[in-house]
């Protein structure tokens, strides 16, 4: 009985030695399991990037890039630069008072309420201020206020200023495009892969805009001459290659700059080029011209009776330098006739006017890539009285952008291309060009703007050498509903080297005054004279060479 006894408990001993054995084991191996994946950790963390360690996320990670924007030569007009934003942790903000006291120091236009606000909340992030310069972000960690921390950013910055805003656009705070070619590359796919959360961590390819910096320089430069000679209160200017299509400048005063995008919404500095459409004057009558030209009804040897005014519902048309004569086609177009112009209107009818501004592409909205383009507007219903204003430049606004398309086409062998603001070739322009006019008009309408340019009102846009023509544009701008004969919109619509042409480009100055010494302000007098500094200055970098000689045809000089 004793020994089954001692027998039992023995086996009993036995049992428990090898169930706390046992414990032992799995205790020995949970604890070897806890280090090794610790120093597994520490080995992955000691072996990635000092940046994907950091206890704030890496900036590639915060904000997506944006590709840096260049011009048709390289140069640099958008690019991303790396910022940082203040941001605060409320909860562990001690006094929040205290720290916006402190934080003032540094910020004097901190907005107290807003900010205490904040500070106050229950929230565990709030922005305090996005993109702090260097500086700023010195001062701020040197108070050394619990609570409060530094994100990095990007910031989209224009080297530039505003040479090129009204192309470039802009961003807003979160590096989104919002206007002009910035926010066409959001369209194209970009904001969708924001929208996504997916953020690329390589350095995106340039995107190349058609523009020459060097030129659109000059342009602006010259606009901004000019609003002052003449007092405008704005003024605007286009380069455009007339076979491929491409916007090589364009510029509208007062602009902004894009590294302070607030100043866009300040009153006057829209894009007058493409988002503004106006009366465009007598820079009409080349579209006329063509018209009765292109119908076959009208040659350019024909002439019309323009020595009485035209009396229709009440209201008579006259000639602003009346020659009171017949004159031929030629001299309606030099001497800017009226009367001349609405009896070659006369001779297409109501419904063949309308739809040959609609060829053009002057009556509907333009295609192209900036997302700032107006739509023009006519009236709704066209009788012989609108038709007749119509001819010479009243009742219908367009764009000055698209008024340059529309004459690029009769300048290029009658072939409209919808303009672009991105590198295009005249092959690919050709393949989605349409003819618009007959070959034979367009050489006419050259022909036309030439002689303008010796004989009639545009010779102040001649420039010596490169065989500038065009059409001169003084319109009158509506005031408390009437036409008033000293506001005025003035354009000078010009093509250069006439003999081939190339360029068109497109000067309107917005109520200029009378320049000193001068009794009047018309478009002769300003806005052709501006055509002529910008192609005289840009000329040879458009790689026009000047010719001279009596038929300007004998010597080629370069310089």
């Amino acid at each position: 009985m004793l020994e089954k006894r001692r027998q039992a408990a023995l086996t009993a001993r036995k049992g428990s030695g090898r169930e706390a054995k046992s414990r032992v084991m799995i205790a020995m191996f949970c604890f070897c399991a806890f280090y090794v994946v610790i120093g597994g950790r520490l080995v992955q963390y000691g072996m990635a990037d000092d940046q994907a360690t950091a206890s704030i996320p890496r900036a590639d990670m915060l904000l997506a890039s944006r590709p840096d924007l260049v011009d048709r030569n390289g140069e640099i007009l958008a690019t991303d630069i790396r910022t940082v934003s203040l941001y605060a942790e409320p909860r562990r903000i001690v006094d929040a008072d205290e720290a916006i006291e402190r934080l003032q120091t540094v910020l004097p236009d901190l907005d107290i309420r807003t900010t205490h606000r904040k500070l106050s909340s229950d929230s565990g992030f709030q922005w305090l201020r996005r993109q702090l310069t260097p500086k700023q972000q010195a001062d701020i960690m040197a108070l050394g206020i619990p609570g409060i921390g530094f994100r990095p950013e990007k910031r989209r910055f224009y080297p530039g200023g505003t040479t090129a805003s009204h192309i470039v656009g802009h961003v807003n705070v979160d590096n989104r495009g919002i206007a002009g070619m910035e926010k066409y590359l959001d369209s194209q796919g970009l904001a969708d892969l924001f929208d996504l959360g997916m953020t690329v961590d390589e350095e995106m390819e340039p995107v190349a805009l058609s523009v020459d910096l060097r030129v659109q320089h000059i342009v602006r430069d010259e606009l901004a001459a000019a609003m002052e000679r003449y007092d405008a209160i704005a003024a605007g200017a286009v380069v455009l290659d007339i076979h491929t299509g491409e916007v090589i400048a364009m510029s509208s005063l007062p602009d902004y700059n894009p590294n302070i995008p607030s100043q866009a919404l300040e009153k006057d500095r829209m894009n007058r080029m493409s988002a503004g459409t106006y009366e465009m004057g007598s820079t009409f009558k080349t579209f006329t011209t063509a018209m009765a030209l292109d119908s076959g009804r009208v040659r350019m040897g024909d002439s019309f009776d323009a020595s009485r005014p035209i009396r229709i519902g009440g209201h008579t048309i006259s000639d602003f330098h009346g020659k009171h004569r017949v004159l031929s086609v030629p001299e309606i177009f030099i001497y800017s006739s009226n009367i001349g112009t609405a009896k070659m209107a006369e001779v297409v009818g109501v419904q063949g006017h309308q739809e040959f501004l609609t060829r053009l592409g002057l009556l509907t909205r333009m295609q192209t890539e900036l997302p700032e383009v107006a739509m023009p507007l006519q009236p709704r219903e066209w009788k012989q009285i609108n038709s007749i204003t119509i001819s010479f430049g009243h009742g219908v606004t367009t764009t000055p952008l698209q008024t340059a398309v529309a004459a690029a086409a009769l300048m290029n062998g009658g072939k409209l291309i919808q303009p672009t603001f991105l590198p295009r070739t005249e092959a690919e322009a050709m393949a989605h060009a349409v003819q618009v006019v007959n070959p034979q008009t367009s050489a006419d309408m050259r022909e036309l703007f030439r002689l303008n340019s010796l004989e009639g009102s545009g010779r102040r846009a001649d420039v010596e050498g490169f065989r500038v023509g065009g059409k001169t544009g003084t319109a009158e701008k509506v005031v408390n509903g009437r036409y008033s004969s000293d506001v005025r919109f003035n354009a000078y619509l010009a093509a250069f080297p006439m003999d081939a042409p190339q360029y068109v480009v497109l000067v309107v100055i917005d109520e200029p005054k009378p320049e000193e010494g001068q009794h009047a302000a018309t478009a002769g007098l300003n806005a052709a004279p501006t055509v002529s500094a910008i192609i005289r200055r840009s000329a040879s970098l458009l790689g026009v060479q000047p010719k001279y000689g009596r038929d300007g045809s004998a010597m080629l000089v370069s310089y």
